[in-house]
């Protein structure tokens, strides 16, 4: 099982951010568009993630949902049919939510930094700092602690949660 410490923030600046980023990046960027299916899982989160060249990845994982630096746990499995894996997946658990993203993704070290937009949400910066088998969480917080301030985002804008929480929460306010 893989580990990293991750940390999500919302942008207020989201081109300085991206600037400052690609000043720190140890190569060029790369432009994702990632279309995130959530499943309905008693435990963790279940997403399939398609791609539109029309590969996929299924990631299971599991994070609590505090504000600031947290690990996460999660497997990996690549799929070139990710439409029929969907079929089974939603027939057997149900979509619980899908979130649609335009990811910059940028390399600092072993820390994978994503600059999101995401559909009905707004801009987002998201660090994953990826751990040894044998690191403790605490270097990966302190990089991703280290790494937020070069970038200059704020601890009052962190985020709790994934998209698909914020989505959930967003649709439970403007219902009200």
């Amino acid at each position: 099982m893989a580990r990293n410490v991750e940390i999500k923030a919302r942008l207020r600046h989201p081109e300085l951010v991206r600037q400052r980023a690609e000043e720190l990046a140890d190569g060029a960027s790369a432009l994702l568009t990632q279309h995130d299916t959530f499943y309905s899982v008693p435990t963790g989160r279940l997403k399939l993630r398609v791609f539109p060249e029309g590969s996929g990845e299924l990631i299971s994982y599991r994070r609590s949902d505090e504000q600031g630096p947290k690990t996460s746990e999660y497997h990996l499995a690549r799929t070139s049919t990710p439409k029929d894996l969907h079929v089974v997946l939603d027939h057997a658990l149900g979509v619980r939510r899908v979130v649609e993203k335009r990811r910059i993704l940028l390399m600092h070290g072993r820390t994978r930094i994503h600059l999101d937009e995401v559909k009905g949400l707004g801009h987002f910066l998201e660090l994953e700092v990826m751990l040894n088998p044998d690191e403790s969480e605490a270097e990966g917080v302190r990089v991703a602690h280290d790494l937020l301030s070069r970038l200059g985002v704020s601890e009052e804008d962190l985020v709790r949660g994934a998209y698909a929480d914020l989505l959930d929460k967003q649709e439970t306010v403007s219902e009200a």
